[in-house]
Protein backbone atom coordinates (compact mmCIF):
# COMPACT_ATOMS: atom_id res chain seq x y z
CA UNK A 1 0.00 0.00 0.00
CA UNK A 2 1.02 4.00 -0.81
CA UNK A 3 3.00 5.83 1.94
CA UNK A 4 0.55 7.97 3.87
CA UNK A 5 0.94 11.57 5.76
CA UNK A 6 0.44 9.61 8.99
CA UNK A 7 3.11 8.47 11.47
CA UNK A 8 3.91 4.47 10.37
CA UNK A 9 1.80 2.06 12.41
CA UNK A 10 2.17 -1.91 12.70
CA UNK A 11 -1.16 -4.08 11.31
CA UNK A 12 -1.57 -7.89 10.81
CA UNK A 13 -2.35 -8.25 7.27
CA UNK A 14 -3.86 -11.50 5.74
CA UNK A 15 -3.80 -12.98 2.39
CA UNK A 16 -7.19 -15.22 1.34
CA UNK A 17 -7.43 -15.84 -2.21
CA UNK A 18 -6.07 -13.17 -3.99
CA UNK A 19 -6.96 -10.51 -1.62
CA UNK A 20 -5.24 -9.20 1.14
CA UNK A 21 -7.25 -8.59 5.15
CA UNK A 22 -6.38 -6.20 7.59
CA UNK A 23 -7.02 -7.27 11.41
CA UNK A 24 -9.30 -4.14 12.35
CA UNK A 25 -7.83 -3.58 16.06
CA UNK A 26 -10.87 -0.98 17.12
CA UNK A 27 -14.05 -3.63 15.30
CA UNK A 28 -11.90 -6.26 15.85
CA UNK A 29 -12.22 -8.63 12.78
CA UNK A 30 -10.56 -9.11 9.45
CA UNK A 31 -11.47 -6.25 6.67
CA UNK A 32 -10.72 -6.40 3.57
CA UNK A 33 -7.61 -3.95 2.79
CA UNK A 34 -8.47 -1.27 -0.01
CA UNK A 35 -7.01 1.70 -0.34
CA UNK A 36 -9.61 3.95 1.34
CA UNK A 37 -9.25 1.47 4.38
CA UNK A 38 -5.58 1.54 4.47
CA UNK A 39 -6.34 5.80 5.00
CA UNK A 40 -8.92 5.08 7.09
CA UNK A 41 -7.16 2.68 9.74
CA UNK A 42 -4.28 4.98 9.68
CA UNK A 43 -6.55 7.86 10.55
CA UNK A 44 -8.11 5.69 13.52
CA UNK A 45 -4.54 4.91 14.93
CA UNK A 46 -3.21 8.45 14.59
CA UNK A 47 -6.84 9.79 16.56
CA UNK A 48 -5.54 6.98 19.49
CA UNK A 49 -2.06 7.31 20.18
CA UNK A 50 -1.07 10.93 18.94
CA UNK A 51 -4.39 12.49 19.82
CA UNK A 52 -5.07 10.19 23.04
CA UNK A 53 -9.18 9.52 21.82
CA UNK A 54 -10.29 6.48 24.04
CA UNK A 55 -10.14 3.63 21.59
CA UNK A 56 -13.73 2.68 22.78
CA UNK A 57 -14.97 6.01 21.42
CA UNK A 58 -13.69 5.58 17.80
CA UNK A 59 -16.42 4.17 15.84
CA UNK A 60 -15.75 2.94 12.05
CA UNK A 61 -18.24 3.05 9.18
CA UNK A 62 -21.23 4.57 11.43
CA UNK A 63 -24.69 3.67 9.42
CA UNK A 64 -27.20 6.48 9.81
CA UNK A 65 -30.45 7.90 7.70
CA UNK A 66 -30.15 11.28 6.17
CA UNK A 67 -33.38 12.06 4.47
CA UNK A 68 -34.47 8.49 4.09
CA UNK A 69 -31.45 7.62 2.45
CA UNK A 70 -28.75 4.66 4.27
CA UNK A 71 -25.39 6.83 4.92
CA UNK A 72 -22.34 5.60 6.50
CA UNK A 73 -19.70 7.85 7.95
CA UNK A 74 -15.72 6.88 7.39
CA UNK A 75 -15.20 7.39 11.09
CA UNK A 76 -17.10 9.45 14.14
CA UNK A 77 -15.19 9.97 17.95
CA UNK A 78 -17.93 10.50 20.26
CA UNK A 79 -17.32 12.49 23.53
CA UNK A 80 -17.97 10.40 26.87
CA UNK A 81 -21.44 11.09 26.85
CA UNK A 82 -22.11 9.66 23.66
CA UNK A 83 -21.70 12.44 21.79
CA UNK A 84 -20.73 12.91 18.40
CA UNK A 85 -17.33 15.11 18.83
CA UNK A 86 -15.30 14.65 15.01
CA UNK A 87 -16.68 13.28 11.93
CA UNK A 88 -13.78 12.34 9.84
CA UNK A 89 -14.73 11.57 5.77
CA UNK A 90 -11.64 9.20 4.34
CA UNK A 91 -11.08 8.71 0.78
CA UNK A 92 -8.43 6.81 -1.44
CA UNK A 93 -4.92 8.56 -1.91
CA UNK A 94 -5.38 8.53 -5.38
CA UNK A 95 -8.94 10.69 -4.86
CA UNK A 96 -7.98 14.45 -4.65
CA UNK A 97 -10.18 16.43 -2.10
CA UNK A 98 -12.33 18.60 -3.94
CA UNK A 99 -14.99 20.76 -2.99
CA UNK A 100 -17.52 17.61 -3.14
CA UNK A 101 -15.46 16.04 -1.04
CA UNK A 102 -16.20 18.25 1.79
CA UNK A 103 -19.69 19.10 1.00
CA UNK A 104 -20.27 15.40 1.18
CA UNK A 105 -18.81 15.26 4.94
CA UNK A 106 -20.72 18.20 5.56
CA UNK A 107 -23.78 17.20 4.10
CA UNK A 108 -22.93 13.90 6.91
CA UNK A 109 -22.20 16.49 9.35
CA UNK A 110 -25.90 18.22 9.13
CA UNK A 111 -27.12 14.76 10.34
CA UNK A 112 -24.45 13.86 12.97
CA UNK A 113 -23.84 17.76 14.17
CA UNK A 114 -20.23 16.77 15.54
CA UNK A 115 -18.46 19.97 16.16
CA UNK A 116 -15.42 19.49 14.32
CA UNK A 117 -14.96 17.35 10.99
CA UNK A 118 -12.05 16.21 9.05
CA UNK A 119 -11.21 14.89 5.61
CA UNK A 120 -8.36 12.99 4.29
CA UNK A 121 -7.36 10.88 1.29
CA UNK A 122 -4.12 9.75 3.42
CA UNK A 123 -1.58 12.89 1.70
CA UNK A 124 -4.01 15.89 2.60
CA UNK A 125 -5.65 16.86 5.71
CA UNK A 126 -8.23 19.46 6.17
CA UNK A 127 -10.41 19.99 9.46
CA UNK A 128 -12.69 22.58 10.41
CA UNK A 129 -14.44 23.78 13.75
CA UNK A 130 -17.85 23.83 13.38
CA UNK A 131 -20.55 25.62 14.94
CA UNK A 132 -23.72 24.83 14.08
CA UNK A 133 -25.66 27.40 15.69
CA UNK A 134 -24.05 30.05 13.40
CA UNK A 135 -23.80 27.58 10.52
CA UNK A 136 -19.81 28.06 10.12
CA UNK A 137 -16.54 26.31 9.48
CA UNK A 138 -13.50 27.75 11.07
CA UNK A 139 -10.47 25.92 9.17
CA UNK A 140 -7.64 24.68 11.18
CA UNK A 141 -4.08 24.16 10.73
CA UNK A 142 -4.00 20.81 12.95
CA UNK A 143 -6.55 18.61 14.32
CA UNK A 144 -6.71 18.95 18.36
CA UNK A 145 -6.04 16.18 20.72
CA UNK A 146 -8.98 14.44 22.37
CA UNK A 147 -8.57 16.27 25.66
CA UNK A 148 -8.68 19.88 23.67
CA UNK A 149 -11.48 19.10 21.64
CA UNK A 150 -13.33 17.84 24.77
CA UNK A 151 -12.36 21.28 26.18
CA UNK A 152 -13.83 23.53 23.12
CA UNK A 153 -16.88 21.68 23.03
Amino acid sequence: MEALNFPAYSFRLQRRGGQVYLLDPLRRRWVRLTPEEWVRQHLAQYLVQALGCPPSLVALEVSFADQGMARRADLLVYDRQGRPLLLAECKAPSVSITQEVVEQAGRYNRVVRAPYLLVTNGQVHYAWRIDSARHTMTPLTHLPSFAEMIRRM
